[in-house]
């Protein structure tokens, strides 16, 4: 599977993710558990994150994990992250983690996932 390169939208990134993959979102403490709330917290960075400026500057491809190093503009700030994705021996995404960099790229991160999640959370996202 190409995990690394194009745009994936909602049916095809639920086909890769395991019922049970624990995402590790940037803008929450805890551990998030089960497809449906990674597909939230995906969609929800798709929509804020993945903007016109959004690409991967590298990737780090290690068999059954892999790193991909990210850049995108929010607000007029530069923002540096990286995706640390693992799957299992059939192909299903098991641990999604994200972070990022500097402060005042996080705290952008921060408060566009916010309001994005609660609009999600309303039925308006």
């Amino acid at each position: 599977m190409d995990y690394f390169h194009g745009s994936h939208g909602p049916a095809e990134l639920s086909g890769m993710l395991h019922d049970d993959v624990v995402f590790q979102s940037p803008v929450v403490h805890t551990p998030q558990e089960g497809k449906a709330i990674t597909m939230m917290y995906l969609g929800a960075a798709g929509q804020t994150l993945a903007n016109d400026t959004f690409r991967y500057v590298r990737v780090f491809d290690c068999g059954d994990k892999a790193v991909l190093e990210f850049e995108c503009e929010m607000d007029g700030i530069t923002v540096n992250g990286i995706d640390m994705i693992e799957w299992d021996a059939d192909g299903l995404i098991t641990d999604f983690k994200v972070m990022v960099r500097p402060l005042k790229g996080m705290q952008a991160v921060h408060g566009a996932m916010k309001a994005m999640l609660e609009q999600m959370k309303a039925g308006q996202g």
